[in-house]
Protein backbone atom coordinates (compact mmCIF):
# COMPACT_ATOMS: atom_id res chain seq x y z
CA UNK A 1 0.00 0.00 0.00
CA UNK A 2 1.42 3.37 -1.05
CA UNK A 3 0.06 5.56 1.73
CA UNK A 4 1.16 8.89 0.25
CA UNK A 5 -0.21 8.09 -3.20
CA UNK A 6 -3.61 7.19 -1.71
CA UNK A 7 -3.74 10.41 0.30
CA UNK A 8 -2.76 12.54 -2.69
CA UNK A 9 -5.33 10.88 -4.96
CA UNK A 10 -8.13 11.21 -2.40
CA UNK A 11 -7.37 14.90 -1.94
CA UNK A 12 -7.23 15.47 -5.70
CA UNK A 13 -10.66 13.86 -6.13
CA UNK A 14 -12.33 16.57 -4.02
CA UNK A 15 -10.04 19.55 -4.65
CA UNK A 16 -10.71 22.94 -6.18
CA UNK A 17 -14.46 23.19 -5.81
CA UNK A 18 -15.03 20.25 -8.16
CA UNK A 19 -16.70 16.87 -7.77
CA UNK A 20 -17.13 13.47 -9.36
CA UNK A 21 -19.24 12.35 -12.31
CA UNK A 22 -20.85 8.96 -11.74
CA UNK A 23 -21.18 7.32 -15.15
CA UNK A 24 -21.05 3.80 -13.75
CA UNK A 25 -24.59 2.68 -14.54
CA UNK A 26 -24.76 -1.05 -15.17
CA UNK A 27 -25.83 -2.14 -18.64
CA UNK A 28 -29.38 -3.07 -17.49
CA UNK A 29 -29.78 0.33 -15.78
CA UNK A 30 -28.41 2.18 -18.80
CA UNK A 31 -30.71 0.21 -21.11
CA UNK A 32 -33.70 1.03 -18.91
CA UNK A 33 -32.98 4.75 -19.19
CA UNK A 34 -32.50 4.43 -22.94
CA UNK A 35 -35.80 2.55 -23.31
CA UNK A 36 -37.69 5.33 -21.53
CA UNK A 37 -36.54 7.75 -24.25
CA UNK A 38 -36.87 5.39 -27.22
CA UNK A 39 -33.10 4.97 -27.62
CA UNK A 40 -31.88 1.57 -28.93
CA UNK A 41 -30.47 -0.59 -26.15
CA UNK A 42 -27.29 -1.87 -27.78
CA UNK A 43 -23.62 -1.98 -26.84
CA UNK A 44 -22.80 0.46 -29.63
CA UNK A 45 -25.43 2.96 -28.47
CA UNK A 46 -24.08 2.77 -24.92
CA UNK A 47 -20.58 3.32 -26.29
CA UNK A 48 -21.70 6.34 -28.30
CA UNK A 49 -23.42 7.89 -25.29
CA UNK A 50 -20.36 7.39 -23.10
CA UNK A 51 -18.16 8.91 -25.79
CA UNK A 52 -20.45 11.95 -25.74
CA UNK A 53 -19.80 12.27 -22.01
CA UNK A 54 -16.02 11.76 -21.90
CA UNK A 55 -15.41 14.09 -24.86
CA UNK A 56 -17.50 16.98 -23.51
CA UNK A 57 -15.34 20.11 -23.95
CA UNK A 58 -14.31 21.73 -20.67
CA UNK A 59 -15.67 18.95 -18.46
CA UNK A 60 -12.52 19.00 -16.30
CA UNK A 61 -13.35 22.58 -15.25
CA UNK A 62 -15.97 21.06 -12.91
CA UNK A 63 -15.14 17.36 -12.66
CA UNK A 64 -12.14 15.85 -10.86
CA UNK A 65 -12.95 12.20 -11.44
CA UNK A 66 -15.28 9.91 -13.38
CA UNK A 67 -16.62 6.59 -12.09
CA UNK A 68 -16.78 4.01 -14.89
CA UNK A 69 -18.46 0.62 -15.32
CA UNK A 70 -16.63 -2.55 -16.41
CA UNK A 71 -17.92 -2.26 -19.99
CA UNK A 72 -17.11 1.46 -20.11
CA UNK A 73 -13.50 1.21 -18.95
CA UNK A 74 -12.85 -1.16 -21.86
CA UNK A 75 -14.52 0.97 -24.53
CA UNK A 76 -12.97 3.34 -27.05
CA UNK A 77 -13.83 6.38 -29.12
CA UNK A 78 -14.68 6.01 -32.79
CA UNK A 79 -11.03 6.69 -33.58
CA UNK A 80 -9.85 3.86 -31.32
CA UNK A 81 -8.68 5.97 -28.35
CA UNK A 82 -9.53 4.24 -25.04
CA UNK A 83 -11.99 6.21 -22.92
CA UNK A 84 -9.65 5.95 -19.95
CA UNK A 85 -6.93 7.75 -21.96
CA UNK A 86 -9.40 10.46 -23.02
CA UNK A 87 -10.20 11.14 -19.37
CA UNK A 88 -6.58 11.13 -18.21
CA UNK A 89 -5.54 13.45 -21.06
CA UNK A 90 -8.34 15.84 -20.03
CA UNK A 91 -7.10 15.89 -16.42
CA UNK A 92 -9.93 13.74 -15.04
CA UNK A 93 -9.06 10.88 -12.66
CA UNK A 94 -10.60 7.57 -13.81
CA UNK A 95 -12.30 5.26 -11.33
CA UNK A 96 -14.30 2.04 -11.48
CA UNK A 97 -17.44 0.57 -9.88
CA UNK A 98 -16.52 -2.86 -8.49
CA UNK A 99 -19.55 -4.19 -6.62
CA UNK A 100 -21.86 -6.50 -8.56
CA UNK A 101 -25.10 -5.16 -7.18
CA UNK A 102 -27.44 -5.33 -4.21
CA UNK A 103 -29.18 -8.69 -3.81
CA UNK A 104 -32.01 -9.83 -1.53
CA UNK A 105 -30.57 -10.53 1.92
CA UNK A 106 -31.39 -14.00 3.24
CA UNK A 107 -33.55 -13.88 6.34
CA UNK A 108 -34.18 -10.14 5.99
CA UNK A 109 -37.32 -9.46 3.91
CA UNK A 110 -37.21 -6.09 2.17
CA UNK A 111 -33.47 -5.64 2.71
CA UNK A 112 -30.44 -5.94 0.43
CA UNK A 113 -26.81 -6.97 0.75
CA UNK A 114 -24.23 -5.84 -1.80
CA UNK A 115 -22.13 -8.60 -3.34
CA UNK A 116 -18.83 -8.71 -5.20
CA UNK A 117 -16.07 -9.55 -2.71
CA UNK A 118 -15.23 -12.88 -4.33
CA UNK A 119 -12.32 -12.37 -6.71
CA UNK A 120 -12.17 -8.66 -5.94
CA UNK A 121 -8.43 -8.60 -5.23
CA UNK A 122 -7.71 -9.87 -8.78
CA UNK A 123 -10.21 -7.49 -10.39
CA UNK A 124 -8.74 -4.51 -8.56
CA UNK A 125 -5.26 -5.44 -9.79
CA UNK A 126 -6.52 -5.54 -13.39
CA UNK A 127 -8.33 -2.19 -13.11
CA UNK A 128 -5.26 -0.59 -11.56
CA UNK A 129 -3.13 -1.84 -14.45
CA UNK A 130 -5.68 -0.33 -16.86
CA UNK A 131 -5.22 3.09 -15.24
CA UNK A 132 -7.98 3.36 -12.64
CA UNK A 133 -6.98 5.22 -9.49
CA UNK A 134 -10.08 4.80 -7.35
CA UNK A 135 -13.04 2.45 -6.98
CA UNK A 136 -16.63 2.52 -5.77
CA UNK A 137 -18.87 0.14 -3.81
CA UNK A 138 -22.51 0.96 -3.02
CA UNK A 139 -24.58 -0.44 -0.18
CA UNK A 140 -28.30 0.30 -0.01
CA UNK A 141 -30.27 0.70 3.20
CA UNK A 142 -34.06 0.93 3.03
CA UNK A 143 -36.26 2.55 5.65
CA UNK A 144 -39.63 0.97 6.37
CA UNK A 145 -41.67 -0.91 8.94
CA UNK A 146 -39.14 -2.66 11.15
CA UNK A 147 -36.20 -1.88 8.87
CA UNK A 148 -33.35 -1.33 8.57
CA UNK A 149 -32.36 -4.19 10.82
CA UNK A 150 -29.10 -4.37 12.74
CA UNK A 151 -28.15 -7.42 10.68
CA UNK A 152 -28.54 -5.57 7.38
CA UNK A 153 -26.60 -2.52 8.54
CA UNK A 154 -23.74 -4.55 10.02
CA UNK A 155 -23.44 -6.92 7.04
CA UNK A 156 -23.26 -4.06 4.55
CA UNK A 157 -20.83 -2.09 6.70
CA UNK A 158 -18.56 -5.12 6.98
CA UNK A 159 -18.59 -5.64 3.21
CA UNK A 160 -17.81 -1.96 2.61
CA UNK A 161 -14.86 -2.15 4.98
CA UNK A 162 -13.44 -5.33 3.44
CA UNK A 163 -13.78 -3.77 -0.03
CA UNK A 164 -12.05 -0.60 1.17
CA UNK A 165 -9.12 -2.54 2.64
CA UNK A 166 -8.64 -4.46 -0.61
CA UNK A 167 -8.74 -1.21 -2.59
CA UNK A 168 -6.03 0.39 -0.49
CA UNK A 169 -3.91 -2.75 -0.79
CA UNK A 170 -4.14 -2.27 -4.59
CA UNK A 171 -3.39 1.48 -4.21
CA UNK A 172 -6.89 2.45 -5.30
CA UNK A 173 -8.81 5.04 -3.26
CA UNK A 174 -12.10 3.47 -2.13
CA UNK A 175 -15.28 5.47 -2.41
CA UNK A 176 -17.38 4.18 0.49
CA UNK A 177 -21.06 4.56 -0.41
CA UNK A 178 -23.67 3.61 2.21
CA UNK A 179 -26.92 4.94 0.73
CA UNK A 180 -30.00 5.35 2.88
CA UNK A 181 -32.73 5.32 0.24
CA UNK A 182 -35.23 8.13 -0.30
CA UNK A 183 -38.11 5.74 -1.03
CA UNK A 184 -40.88 5.77 1.56
CA UNK A 185 -42.91 8.09 3.74
CA UNK A 186 -40.42 8.40 6.59
CA UNK A 187 -39.66 11.82 8.06
CA UNK A 188 -36.38 13.67 7.78
CA UNK A 189 -35.82 12.99 11.49
CA UNK A 190 -36.10 9.25 10.84
CA UNK A 191 -33.65 9.52 7.94
CA UNK A 192 -31.27 11.40 10.23
CA UNK A 193 -31.48 8.67 12.87
CA UNK A 194 -30.83 5.86 10.37
CA UNK A 195 -28.08 7.73 8.51
CA UNK A 196 -26.14 8.35 11.72
CA UNK A 197 -26.52 4.73 12.82
CA UNK A 198 -25.33 3.47 9.42
CA UNK A 199 -22.32 5.79 9.31
CA UNK A 200 -21.32 4.95 12.89
CA UNK A 201 -21.36 1.26 11.99
CA UNK A 202 -19.46 1.81 8.74
CA UNK A 203 -16.65 3.76 10.39
CA UNK A 204 -16.41 1.22 13.19
CA UNK A 205 -15.92 -1.51 10.58
CA UNK A 206 -13.40 0.60 8.64
CA UNK A 207 -11.41 0.92 11.87
CA UNK A 208 -11.57 -2.81 12.54
CA UNK A 209 -10.39 -3.58 8.99
CA UNK A 210 -7.48 -1.10 9.37
CA UNK A 211 -8.59 1.17 6.54
CA UNK A 212 -6.67 4.44 6.38
CA UNK A 213 -9.32 7.16 6.58
CA UNK A 214 -7.08 9.78 4.96
CA UNK A 215 -7.19 7.64 1.81
CA UNK A 216 -10.95 7.21 1.33
CA UNK A 217 -13.87 9.29 0.06
CA UNK A 218 -17.28 8.99 1.74
CA UNK A 219 -20.28 9.01 -0.61
CA UNK A 220 -23.40 9.30 1.58
CA UNK A 221 -27.00 10.28 1.04
CA UNK A 222 -28.21 13.70 2.08
CA UNK A 223 -30.54 13.64 5.10
CA UNK A 224 -33.96 13.90 3.45
CA UNK A 225 -37.59 13.09 4.14
CA UNK A 226 -38.98 10.11 2.22
CA UNK A 227 -40.32 10.88 -1.24
CA UNK A 228 -43.93 10.36 -0.09
CA UNK A 229 -43.58 12.05 3.30
CA UNK A 230 -46.24 14.80 3.62
CA UNK A 231 -43.68 17.27 4.97
CA UNK A 232 -40.81 18.14 2.66
CA UNK A 233 -38.27 20.34 4.45
CA UNK A 234 -36.71 23.41 2.86
CA UNK A 235 -33.30 23.48 1.20
CA UNK A 236 -31.74 25.13 4.25
CA UNK A 237 -33.34 22.66 6.66
CA UNK A 238 -31.96 19.74 4.64
CA UNK A 239 -28.51 21.35 4.57
CA UNK A 240 -28.51 21.90 8.34
CA UNK A 241 -29.71 18.38 9.15
CA UNK A 242 -27.23 16.75 6.76
CA UNK A 243 -24.09 18.54 7.88
CA UNK A 244 -24.96 18.35 11.57
CA UNK A 245 -25.42 14.58 11.25
CA UNK A 246 -22.09 14.21 9.48
CA UNK A 247 -20.32 16.28 12.12
CA UNK A 248 -21.53 13.84 14.76
CA UNK A 249 -20.24 10.67 13.08
CA UNK A 250 -17.70 11.30 10.27
CA UNK A 251 -14.05 11.59 11.41
CA UNK A 252 -12.17 14.72 10.41
CA UNK A 253 -9.43 12.54 8.86
CA UNK A 254 -11.68 11.82 5.87
CA UNK A 255 -10.65 14.26 3.10
CA UNK A 256 -13.99 14.56 1.35
CA UNK A 257 -17.71 13.87 1.40
CA UNK A 258 -19.09 13.44 -2.13
CA UNK A 259 -22.87 13.29 -1.92
CA UNK A 260 -24.94 11.01 -4.11
CA UNK A 261 -28.03 12.49 -5.70
CA UNK A 262 -30.22 9.46 -4.96
CA UNK A 263 -32.93 10.38 -7.44
CA UNK A 264 -33.12 14.10 -6.64
CA UNK A 265 -33.67 16.36 -9.64
CA UNK A 266 -30.56 18.22 -10.75
CA UNK A 267 -31.60 21.70 -9.65
CA UNK A 268 -32.67 20.61 -6.16
CA UNK A 269 -29.51 18.56 -5.61
CA UNK A 270 -27.43 21.60 -6.61
CA UNK A 271 -29.38 23.92 -4.32
CA UNK A 272 -29.03 21.62 -1.32
CA UNK A 273 -25.29 21.12 -1.84
CA UNK A 274 -24.87 24.87 -2.25
CA UNK A 275 -26.67 25.56 1.03
CA UNK A 276 -24.33 23.18 2.85
CA UNK A 277 -21.24 24.95 1.55
CA UNK A 278 -22.67 28.45 1.99
CA UNK A 279 -23.48 27.72 5.63
CA UNK A 280 -20.79 25.27 6.75
CA UNK A 281 -17.78 25.39 4.42
CA UNK A 282 -15.66 27.49 6.78
CA UNK A 283 -16.27 24.99 9.61
CA UNK A 284 -16.33 21.71 7.73
CA UNK A 285 -13.34 19.41 8.29
CA UNK A 286 -13.95 17.75 4.91
CA UNK A 287 -14.61 19.05 1.39
CA UNK A 288 -18.35 18.87 0.62
CA UNK A 289 -18.70 17.98 -3.05
CA UNK A 290 -20.86 15.89 -5.37
CA UNK A 291 -20.78 12.47 -7.00
CA UNK A 292 -23.90 12.70 -9.13
CA UNK A 293 -25.16 10.52 -11.98
CA UNK A 294 -28.67 11.38 -13.18
CA UNK A 295 -28.53 14.83 -11.55
CA UNK A 296 -25.83 15.68 -14.11
CA UNK A 297 -26.57 13.34 -17.01
CA UNK A 298 -30.35 13.37 -17.39
CA UNK A 299 -30.79 16.66 -19.31
CA UNK A 300 -28.04 15.63 -21.74
CA UNK A 301 -29.59 12.20 -22.26
CA UNK A 302 -33.01 13.72 -22.96
CA UNK A 303 -31.49 16.05 -25.57
CA UNK A 304 -29.31 13.41 -27.23
CA UNK A 305 -31.96 10.69 -27.72
CA UNK A 306 -29.44 8.58 -29.61
CA UNK A 307 -29.07 11.07 -32.46
CA UNK A 308 -25.60 12.14 -33.65
CA UNK A 309 -26.95 15.57 -34.64
CA UNK A 310 -27.80 16.26 -30.99
CA UNK A 311 -24.35 15.53 -29.51
CA UNK A 312 -23.17 19.14 -29.28
CA UNK A 313 -26.37 20.36 -27.59
CA UNK A 314 -26.29 17.40 -25.20
CA UNK A 315 -22.67 18.12 -24.27
CA UNK A 316 -23.56 21.74 -23.57
CA UNK A 317 -26.30 20.57 -21.19
CA UNK A 318 -23.89 18.19 -19.46
CA UNK A 319 -21.28 20.93 -19.11
CA UNK A 320 -23.91 23.29 -17.68
CA UNK A 321 -25.11 20.85 -14.99
CA UNK A 322 -21.54 20.05 -14.01
CA UNK A 323 -20.76 23.77 -13.79
CA UNK A 324 -23.79 24.40 -11.57
CA UNK A 325 -22.65 21.69 -9.18
CA UNK A 326 -19.10 23.01 -9.13
CA UNK A 327 -20.53 26.41 -8.17
CA UNK A 328 -22.50 24.66 -5.39
CA UNK A 329 -19.21 23.23 -4.05
CA UNK A 330 -18.05 26.83 -3.60
CA UNK A 331 -21.36 28.04 -2.15
CA UNK A 332 -21.85 30.21 -5.24
CA UNK A 333 -24.74 28.48 -6.99
CA UNK A 334 -27.82 30.59 -7.78
CA UNK A 335 -31.04 29.54 -9.44
CA UNK A 336 -30.49 32.28 -12.02
CA UNK A 337 -27.69 30.10 -13.42
CA UNK A 338 -30.30 27.69 -14.71
CA UNK A 339 -31.48 30.18 -17.32
CA UNK A 340 -27.97 31.22 -18.37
Amino acid sequence: MNTQALIETARAMVAGGKGLLAMDESNPTCNKRFAALGIPQTEETRRAYRELIVTTPGLAESINGAILYDETIRQRKDDGTPFIKVLIDAGIIPGIKVDIGAKDMAGHPGEKITEGLDGLRERLKEYSQMGARFAKWRAVIAIGAGIPSRGCIEANAHALARYAALCQEACLVPIVEPEVLMDGEHTMARCCEVTEKVLQTVFNQLYIQRVMLEGIILKPNMVLPGLTCPRQETVDEVANATVKSLLRVVPAAVPGVAFLSGGQCGKLASARLNAMNARFKSRSPWALVFSFARAIQQPALEIWKGEADNVTAAQQALYHRASCNSAACRGEYETSMESA
